[in-house]
């Protein structure tokens, strides 16, 4: 996915699932309950053995259940992590950190690269290695002050802030308000247990929220 379609998706469905699962029957309901939520962009993270497994059929089912969905690999360190997950069919890569191959590798492939940086500087550095979007992170330590602070100065920076990000109307308030364009959300989100209509409720819910 080309690095401007993503951040159009992640500015009109600013909630993003971070999620991992080594069981592909739970995160393919998962996914789905999201998408019946309203959600358009899921990020699935590399961090268990069955990465790869999962992540392989997740991609197919995504395409016939959820076409308008657009599915990421994230927690990417290494190019090789990288080549694998877009061989595997991602439509975007997020890191933890910011590495220079691993954005070479997306730019030589046109798809959106979504690296993360925790300082006014390394989030400048990002954006000259060609990131449209940065992941502030952790967002639980830096804080909604934080963002609002060096949007000051630069204004036309576009961030995810991911860690620490509560599936709730303050939360979102708070994140929105210091001018974010997009909050990734993990365990907090899944926290209600693995019931799928539960979850797509909870997603709706937030959906509305966001809308008004």
């Amino acid at each position: 996915m080309p690095p401007q379609t993503l951040l159009d998706l992640c500015q009109r469905f600013p909630i993003v699932p971070v999620y991992y699962n080594a069981d592909v029957a739970q995160a393919k309901a998962v996914v789905k309950a999201c998408y019946d939520g309203g959600l358009r962009v899921f990020e699935f993270t590399n961090r268990g053995e069955a990465a790869n497994k999962v992540f392989g059929e997740l991609v197919p089912f995504v395409r016939e259940h959820c076409p308008d969905m657009a599915l990421g690999i994230g927690t990417i360190l290494t190019a090789q992590a990288a080549t694998n997950f877009l061989d595997l069919g991602a439509d975007f890569v997020v890191q933890p950190i910011t590495t220079a191959a691993v954005a070479a590798i997306c730019q030589e492939r046109n798809v959106a690269w979504v690296p993360a940086a925790a300082t006014l500087n390394e989030i400048h550095q990002a954006t000259l290695l060609g990131a449209d979007l940065v992941k502030v992170f952790p967002g639980n330590v830096l804080g909604p002050g934080f963002v609002k602070a060096i949007l000051g100065p630069m204004p036309h920076l576009k961030l995810m802030v991911t860690g620490g990000v509560e599936p709730t109307a303050q939360s979102l308030s708070e994140w929105f308000g210091a001018g974010v364009t997009c909050v990734g959300i993990g365990s907090q989100l899944f926290g209600g247990g693995a019931n799928a209509d539960a979850l797509r409720d909870r997603v709706a819910g937030l959906m509305k929220y966001i809308d008004t």
